[in-house]
């Protein structure tokens, strides 16, 4: 039985094992945090992933933590729509529209599919040797015919692999993230947009449940003792619901995160006998919120091209590389938009916007047709 060891616990490690598992190989997932704790906030997972997700009968148990309903959209800091479209509009375009969960309990859903024994917590890795499929680790070497990095933005594996190639870049912006039990009003999918990197967005969770999140164009590296009170500061006097999310958010739940993303792409996502999925290959500002729709579609295919142990890792790049390249670059572009400072470049910004969702009220659906539209190779379809 062919082996694969599994380099990181993420989302993309966990889906990956699962894949791997479903086409017969034997799989070691090797995770250095002793405990998989709930950590992170919420995490979106769009038509393009839940289709990945299809081939591992895992979609229909994400679908059902859906609560994103009615109008959604993009607004400005006064609370005028920019565009937006609707939940049955989406669905009616992609078979799917988005589901937005906490990160904890998608884990949870992965780990109840992952094999029993498959997980192996505390256990650092010091080295991978690429050519032999080998994986140093604190608690000893593990061999495999594949080697999976999944090792998140600061891989350890994509740096043995390609140690000559520039890492990740701060991308300008620092994103916050919290979660908020909310009892007041029900609340819409949002994400308003001002200037100078500044986004809130807002969106509903399963058990009375709310997401936040922002960005804001500040210096990499900078921490505050409350951030929930500078988050105040910043985004205080926007339109409602967010003052009064912020309001109820306890300062200990709000997460800061500096955004990093690959400006010059590898040249491949394979060397040897290790590949590339997620953050270790592709790190992304969060802009389109496909993250972690990617590293579950890298999953997918790499399992997909791997076969019951024919590996063709040249096919994983072949079918990869370009795809996550324009993404990262596309969500790199509104990132840019956001972070935009002259009143001049943000009213016309702002018009743009207006005009073309009055013109084609479903432009914002358009915009993301290639993405969103993407289905999983043929040979990988089944029935959740």
């Amino acid at each position: 039985m062919a082996r694969a060891i599994v380099v990181g616990g993420g989302i993309g490690g966990l889906t990956a094992g699962i894949a791997l598992q479903q086409r017969g190989w034997e799989v070691t997932v090797v995770e250095r945090a002793a405990v998989l704790e709930p950590v992170g906030a919420g995490i979106a997972i769009a038509a393009n992933a839940l289709k990945a997700l299809d081939t591992l009968a895992l979609g229909d148990p994400v679908r059902r933590l859906s609560r994103i309903q009615g109008v959604a959209g993009v607004r400005r800091f006064d609370g005028r729509w920019l565009t937006r479209t609707t939940e049955d509009v989406a669905a009616a375009r992609y078979g799917d529209s988005v589901v937005v969960l906490l990160r904890a309990r998608l884990a949870e859903i992965l780990l109840d599919r992952l094999g029993p024994g498959a997980l192996h917590l505390g256990c650092t890795v010091l080295d991978v040797d690429p050519e032999r499929g080998r994986v140093r680790t604190d608690a000893g070497d593990l061999d495999g015919d594949l080697v999976v990095g999944a090792d998140g933005i600061n891989s350890l594996t994509r740096g043995v692999g390609f140690p000559d190639h520039p890492g990740p870049e701060y991308a300008g912006v620092t994103a916050w993230r919290a979660v908020v039990p909310w009892s007041g009003e029900p609340v819409r999918a949002t994400e308003t947009w001002g200037g100078r990197g500044r986004v809130f967005g807002v969106i509903p969770l399963a058990d009375g449940l709310v997401y936040l999140y922002a960005t804001d164009g500040v210096p990499a590296g900078l921490r505050a003792d409350d951030e929930r009170a500078g988050l105040l500061r910043t985004f205080g006097h926007w339109h409602e619901p967010i003052p009064a999310l912020l309001a109820a958010t306890d300062p200990a739940a709000v997460l800061r995160n500096d955004v990093h993303w690959l400006r010059t792409p590898l040249p491949a996502m394979h060397r040897g006998r290790v590949a590339l999925l997620g953050d270790a290959a592709h790190p992304m500002t969060p802009n389109l919120g496909q993250g972690a729709c990617q590293a579950i579609e890298d999953a997918v295919v790499l399992a997909h091209v791997a076969g019951d142990g024919r590996i063709d890792l040249p096919s994983y790049t072949a079918a990869r590389l370009a795809r996550a390249t324009a993404l990262v670059r596309r969500s790199w572009r509104v990132c840019r938009l956001t972070r935009l400072r002259h009143p001049l470049a943000l009213a016309l910004r702002d018009r743009l916007l207006m005009a073309g969702s009055s013109l084609f009220p479903d432009l914002l659906l358009r915009s993301m047709d290639d993405v969103l539209g993407w289905t999983p190779p043929q040979a990988a379809r089944r029935s959740s």
